[in-house]
């Protein structure tokens, strides 16, 4: 996947800009795959590696896209990163489809990249953006319930967040020292006291409860949908709860929703050799999409 890529920088329009990686088939392709990392994951994260590996050697041109200051793009945008900042990541979308045109074109995230996806599937109809298919893998669905889940589930994952957060922020005021936050973040131990500083006083909102309202997707945010759509759960992911999809609209012709038993967060360990179930389940679901059940490229399975 490495070897294939070459990087990007997109003008998503109001002078941001995101940094992103491209890899080209050398013959025909059968489309482009966008895939967005999790939060404070990035193009290179193994993950994002190991799908879009996946999907290239079957066919697919990929695009790995980091949402800002994640990756080696801290320097490209003054402002820092928040999850409600959807317009850029549209905007993103819609120069990459212009700058790699494909007649099949696919949209993949993970995590909060699956959020990312799930809101620009939504929006996309209204943006110009045609979709044939996205894939919201563990998805964050009710921020607020994910950001509880953080702070009082295995510590572990609370410690992992917050070094990965603080980490990224120290970077970013290397290249923005006038942000002004440097002394503050020596201070800040926790996720929610990370939160309660951040949101109010480098976001557009009052509050962690108000920020964390404008990017859940529960109740109607996913109403807008225009084309096919498919969530991949678990019952056992610690930082997504399955309940939380219970909440999404169970009417909705173009969502679909698949729970798996298994899997933990983003896991989806299938063997002891530590293959990825989910690699080859994307191959399957979007080759579902270009070939229907029945088409000889796509044989029915025994």
């Amino acid at each position: 996947m490495l070897n294939t890529s070459k990087s990007v920088i997109l003008d998503c329009g109001d002078g941001h800009q995101l940094l992103g990686e491209y890899s080209a088939q050398g013959k025909r392709s059968k489309g482009l795959i966008t895939l967005i990392h999790g939060w404070e994951g990035h193009s290179q994260s193994s993950y994002m590696l190991s799908a879009g590996g996946t999907l290239f050697n079957a066919g697919y041109d990929i695009f790995r896209l980091n949402l800002r200051d994640h990756g080696p793009s801290h320097h490209l945008n003054r402002e820092l990163f928040n999850s409600a900042r959807i317009e850029e990541v549209l905007g993103a979308i819609q120069t990459i489809h212009k700058t790699y045109p494909q007649q099949w074109q696919f949209l993949a995230g993970f995590s909060l990249g699956g959020n990312f996806a799930l809101r620009i599937a939504a929006k996309a109809k209204e943006a110009g953006i045609h979709l044939q298919q996205t894939i919201g893998i563990c998805p964050v669905v009710d921020p607020a319930k994910t950001m509880n889940a953080l702070e009082t589930g295995w510590w572990v994952y609370h410690k992992y967040f917050v070094n990965k957060w603080q980490k990224s922020l120290k970077k970013k005021i290397r290249y923005y020292p006038e942000l002004g936050y440097k002394d503050e973040l020596l201070k800040l131990k926790t996720l929610r006291e990370m939160n309660n500083y951040f949101v109010p006083n480098h976001t557009p909102f009052p509050c962690a409860e108000d920020y964390f309202e404008a990017y859940n997707i529960t109740g109607d945010a996913l109403n807008s949908l225009s084309s096919a759509t498919h969530i991949i759960a678990t019952q056992d992911d610690p930082i997504i709860l399955a309940e939380d999809f219970s909440r999404l609209p169970s009417n909705n012709e173009f969502l679909h929703i698949e729970t798996k038993q298994y899997g933990g967060h983003c896991g989806f360990i299938k063997n002891y050799q530590l293959d990825s179930w989910l690699d080859g389940r994307l191959v399957e679901l979007i080759n579902l999409t270009r070939f229907p059940s029945g088409h000889p490229s796509n044989p029915p399975q025994p």
